[in-house]
């Protein structure tokens, strides 16, 4: 089976894992533990016994911020490909025991994601769209979606989806994978941010998860705004100021 194009993993960049467990558990229901790699401290988060997410501090300079990670079926050829089609590799291709062959892509607006070819080949529990505390959807801004569109579409193999006009805002552009939408690409909501992928969380309630969110901490930012289906989605920073949303009903 081929997993190229689906999504894999989310990663928050936190320079306090503590803070930021104490932040997303009652949040979003995760419990965590230790990934038990010596010499590297990083903290993977579950729901049930799903594992959904990890948590490791940046590298010198960086954000504190989520990144996601899609599945290829070769990660050096995806890589190679990347940079064929405009992109960057910036780290990697490289091995994680036990994990899979991964490389962190920047793409030609700059938007950065990580590739990660599974070692057991097979796609993972973190995204499932049917469930909350897991990834549901994935949110690119970026200041050429047209041109971000075809990179991902070449890349990994996704196909467009349906194109929402959104008034002043422009168009959003759903994306594929298979038979089903996984995510959408708009232009940058605000000229002065940099593009990038934010992650869609699931959740059994908006109104409670942002009254969760506000109690540890957080801060709600944008919503909550009714889309397709009858579902909500908000927009917010968590207690260390990484941006994440949340997708489920009123």
């Amino acid at each position: 089976m081929s997993v190229q194009g689906l999504p894999f993993w989310y990663e928050l960049a936190t320079a306090d894992s503590s803070t930021s467990a104490a932040f997303y558990g009652p949040v979003m229901g995760w419990h965590f533990a230790d990934a038990g790699v010596p010499g590297f401290d990083y903290t993977i988060a579950s729901m049930g016994t799903d594992m959904v997410a990890g948590l490791m501090a940046p590298d010198g300079g960086m954000s504190e911020v989520w990144m996601m990670y899609f599945a290829v079926d070769d990660c050096d050829a995806t890589a190679a490909r990347a940079r064929d089609l405009g992109g960057s590799v910036l780290q990697g291709p490289d091995d994680i025991p036990g994990t899979g062959r991964y490389a962190i892509i920047a793409d030609p607006q700059g938007a950065v994601f990580g590739l990660m070819q599974p070692a057991d080949g097979q796609p993972g529990a973190a995204f499932d769209q049917q469930a909350a505390g897991h990834a549901n959807w994935h949110e690119l801004q970026t200041p050429d979606p047209a041109a971000a569109l075809a990179f991902y579409t070449a890349l990994l193999g996704w196909q467009a989806g349906t194109a929402m006009d959104m008034g002043p805002m422009g168009t959003y552009q759903m994306v594929r994978r298979g038979a089903g939408d996984i995510g959408g690409l708009m232009a940058l909501s605000q000229p002065r941010t940099p593009p990038h992928w934010l992650p869609v969380f699931g959740t059994e309630s908006i109104a409670a998860a942002m009254a969760r969110i506000t109690a540890q901490g957080g801060t709600p930012l944008h919503g909550p705004i009714e889309v397709p289906g009858g579902a909500f989605v908000c927009y917010a920073a968590d207690s260390r100021g990484a941006i994440f949303a949340l997708v489920g009903p009123p």
